[in-house]
């Protein structure tokens, strides 16, 4: 008989899990959450839970070439970019992104914090793009021979950081 333990993260579990993160390239961006999945062990499908608090950003501008996303907001209000539009939105509303993807990003200008669900497909290929940075990473990387070793190091860990967020599951 299976250890059902090993199958229910309950909601006491979750609070203590809770972990805040900040993308590298935007000083404006942090979610406080649980990667769901992870944690029970699923392989193909990244489940979390995100708090953002008030003022701040999910991730940066991105698209995905090859893996779908969704959100399913279920607390506060928040301003989806999405394609270069702006739409407001808040509980009950869900938002997919199909492959390959428009250009997207969340932001909480309200007084409230924003809570929701984003659910991805996991997996070693994932791609994502940058509308927004693609110039500054073409100039990066073109100028990383007149760069000291420290910036060069600076610069591709924050890259890896980037990129590893992407493989390790939804990240809005």
């Amino acid at each position: 008989m299976a250890d059902t333990k090993q199958f229910v993260l309950q909601a006491s579990e979750i609070a203590q899990r809770e972990e805040s993160f900040s993308h590298p390239w935007n000083p404006k961006s942090q979610l406080i959450g649980v990667q769901l999945s992870r944690a029970l062990g699923l392989k193909r499908t990244a489940v979390s839970i995100a708090r953002m608090p008030p003022g701040k950003e999910s991730f940066v501008y991105h698209s995905h070439r090859h893996e779908e996303e969704w959100l399913y907001i279920l607390s506060g209000r928040a301003i989806a970019e999405i394609d270069g539009e702006e739409i407001e939105v808040g509980p009950g509303d869900f938002i997919a992104f199909p492959t390959p993807s428009v250009p997207h990003h969340l932001k909480n200008p309200f007084d409230r914090d924003l809570v929701y669900l984003m659910v991805a497909k996991t997996g070693s290929s994932i791609s994502l793009i940058f509308p927004v940075w693609a110039n500054a990473w073409l100039k990066a990387e073109r100028s990383l021979k007149s760069m000291t070793a420290r910036t060069q190091s600076r610069l591709a860990h924050s890259k890896r950081n980037c990129l590893n967020v992407g493989q390790q599951g939804a990240h809005h």
